[in-house]
């Protein structure tokens, strides 16, 4: 959702009703994952995709009759359509999508919950997406971390109480979910499905050594989503200029810049630490520090005998094996790459690996399903 915010937030301030078409459910090698967002405005214009190409025709479609109607839809979509040529998934995989009317009446505290996002604030948006009740059909309650409650409701107190305690951890792990319970909020039973809806701020990508592959770096975790920190000591060569595509620049000593960072806060476990310096007068204590950090990934550049030097330095720092075994190095996937362009395909490579639990061989020597559920806690996360 946070992807067509800026246009939904566009024609919701203007009065307009738009169709809100989300994934909810996905089974097999369905193309997007659950939250994927597509909107049809009130002029037909698509923002956003739900599929990749697969069925956003039969989703404008059913969006022309919500907006028409103002009934929530929920279809699915895969190979198991009995007629061949009728709309389907040519990749094999299935899903389902929601279809619903957002407009100042349906939504309220759009606004709120989009100057909350801007301000880099986690917030948590639930919407019933099945219900046995019809007048629960698309509600949404918006929620903040602490569960207070930003705007709308779910049509009993009992199911917003239900899913208030399980929206917070989801804001706390990041992720989106559609979770069952009973009518009422009963968590043993069925028939009532939520989608919450998790808007948070960007994973960060903190790049270490102002080198041409930190620049190539950068520009790679910018398109992966991440907001992007280069930082090196040496002000020379740590300039905006330089890394037109981070999101700051910073001229400090990388280990007195992290701890900083740990102490106000701002990391966390889909921070992802990419140390390119490949010096120990700067990779020792940064990564002394980061290795005793819940950061998402620690990845170090440098060939095998510098790795080899490098657990040796940090050993007689003190740290544990379980700790070193946090390390990534050298970091990325064996791609053979070489320039700093194919090196920063390798980085990323193994960032959304450790995502999703790939296992970065080529998909053609493999069978079953080629999409995989998330790596767990403690990855990086996009």
């Amino acid at each position: 959702m946070r992807d067509v915010l800026p246009a939904l937030l566009g024609w919701w301030r203007e009065g307009r009703t738009v169709a809100l078409a989300t994934v909810v459910g996905t089974w097999d090698s369905a193309p997007r994952p659950v939250g994927a967002a597509m909107l049809v405005g009130p002029d037909g214009s698509v923002v956003g995709s739900v599929s990749g190409g697969c069925v956003e025709a039969d989703v404008c479609a059913l969006a022309e009759e919500v907006l028409a109607d103002g009934v929530p839809v929920l279809r699915r979509y895969g190979v198991s359509d009995a007629d061949a040529l009728a709309v389907g998934l040519p990749c094999g995989g299935t899903l389902d999508v929601h279809v619903a009317a957002v407009s100042p009446a349906t939504f309220p505290g759009l606004d709120e919950l989009a100057t909350l996002v801007d301000a880099g604030e986690p917030v948590a948006v639930a919407t019933v997406v099945a219900a046995p009740r019809p007048d629960q059909r698309g509600r949404r309650l918006v929620l903040r971390p602490d569960g207070a409650r930003l705007a709308g409701g779910l049509g009993s107190p009992r199911v917003d109480a239900a899913v208030t305690d399980d929206a917070r951890g989801l804001l706390a792990a990041g992720r989106d979910e559609l979770l069952t319970y009973g009518p009422d909020g009963e968590r043993l039973g069925e028939g009532l499905q939520v989608l919450v809806a998790v808007l948070a701020p960007r994973p960060r990508m903190l790049v270490c050594g102002a080198s041409e592959f930190a620049t190539a770096l950068a520009r790679m975790g910018a398109f992966l989503g991440y907001r992007v920190t280069v930082c090196d000591a040496r002000a020379r060569f740590a300039t905006p200029a330089r890394f037109p595509q981070a999101d700051e620049v910073v001229v400090d000593w990388p280990h007195r810049y992290l701890a900083a960072e740990a102490a106000a806060g701002r990391l966390d476990g889909r921070t992802a630490l990419c140390v390119l310096t490949h010096d120990p007068k700067f990779d020792v204590p940064l990564l002394a520090a980061a290795l005793r950090l819940p950061l998402g990934y620690v990845g170090v550049m440098g060939s095998r005998r510098t790795h080899a030097d490098r657990v040796a330095r940090l050993r007689a720092e003190g740290l544990t094996d379980v700790e070193l075994g946090r390390m990534a190095s050298p970091l990325g996937l064996d791609l053979g790459a070489r320039t700093p362009e194919e090196t920063a395909v390798s980085i990323a490579a193994e960032l959304v690996s450790r995502r999703w639990g790939g296992q970065g061989r080529p998909l053609s020597e493999g069978s079953g399903r080629i999409h995989h559920e998330p790596g767990g806690p403690g990855t990086a996360e996009p």
